[in-house]
């Protein structure tokens, strides 16, 4: 008996000690619908309320001309497109930045905490690129990472502070179950397959944020009434904030504007 529970010990240490912090291989099922990328989070027991904070993403000067990407050597993901694909890094229309993260960095009462909603995140591996490329999630709750791609990917998160994980999925229709368990804004995942795939999570102990949409809009609700730190995040451009008072039941504006890449 006492040699089988140091086997079992010796493979318990294999499994967790030899990936470390930046690589997970093991993958679990499960499949979600994301939801609109534009909402805010949901879930917790903390303090809420019926205030909410709105506003548009507003870009100045000429949109940065967005990265070309070479699908000739993977045909099954340069077949999805009808025009040349390219690494959305900047999605600009009409003056409306998309695919910013906006999201309450302080002013929440102090010691309130949330609980993660049962509902996962999905994430989704398509046409070679990473759908959403931008959105956020709470802490502890479950990212569904999907490959809907008849190639092979290979999903990594380099996290700061969250334990990463590096996941091969070499066939349409794999999905695998991972989760962060502490703030983080934000967690860059790639792909050690394809070069040009990118996307960011912002993971909260709280369910405050949004993602602005292709029209540069987003919307954090549910708030309770104080005085908050918003913070929007974009990937080329850096951060900005602005501080937002809101009393119960009322609805303000608040808009971001950027300008250009950063030198």
């Amino acid at each position: 008996m006492r040699r089988m529970m140091l086997g079992a010990a010796a493979v318990a240490f294999g499994v967790w000690g030899c990936g470390g912090k930046g690589s997970d291989n093991a993958g679990a099922g499960g499949t979600s619908s994301a939801g609109a990328v534009a909402q805010s989070g949901g879930g917790g027991a903390g303090p809420t309320g019926s205030a909410s904070v709105s506003g548009v993403i507003h870009f100045t000067g000429a949109a940065p001309s967005n990265p070309k990407i070479d699908m000739s050597q993977e045909a099954a993901c340069k077949g999805k497109y009808t025009t040349p694909p390219v690494e959305p890094q900047f999605v600009v229309n009409d003056g409306k930045l998309g695919n910013v993260f906006v999201y309450v960095k302080s002013g929440l009462p102090n010691g309130a905490t949330y609980t993660a909603p049962a509902t996962p995140v999905e994430i989704d591996q398509t046409g070679c690129l990473y759908h959403p490329r931008v959105f956020g999630v709470m802490t502890n709750q479950d990212i569904v990472i999907k490959n809907n791609d008849a190639v092979l990917h290979n999903i990594k998160a380099v996290p700061a502070t969250n334990r990463g994980f590096n996941i091969s999925q070499p066939s349409a229709g794999m999905t695998s179950t991972r989760k962060f368990t502490s703030p983080e804004v934000m967690v860059p995942l790639e792909c050690n397959v394809h070069g040009w795939m990118h996307a960011w999570v912002g993971v909260l102990p709280h369910p405050f944020y949004a993602t602005a949409d292709s029209t540069g809009s987003f919307s954090i609700k549910n708030l309770p009434p104080g005085t908050y730190t918003i913070e929007a995040w974009h990937e080329k451009l850096g951060t900005q904030q602005a501080t937002v008072t809101v009393g119960a039941g009322e609805a303000k504006t608040q808009d971001f504007t950027f300008s250009g890449p950063k030198a």
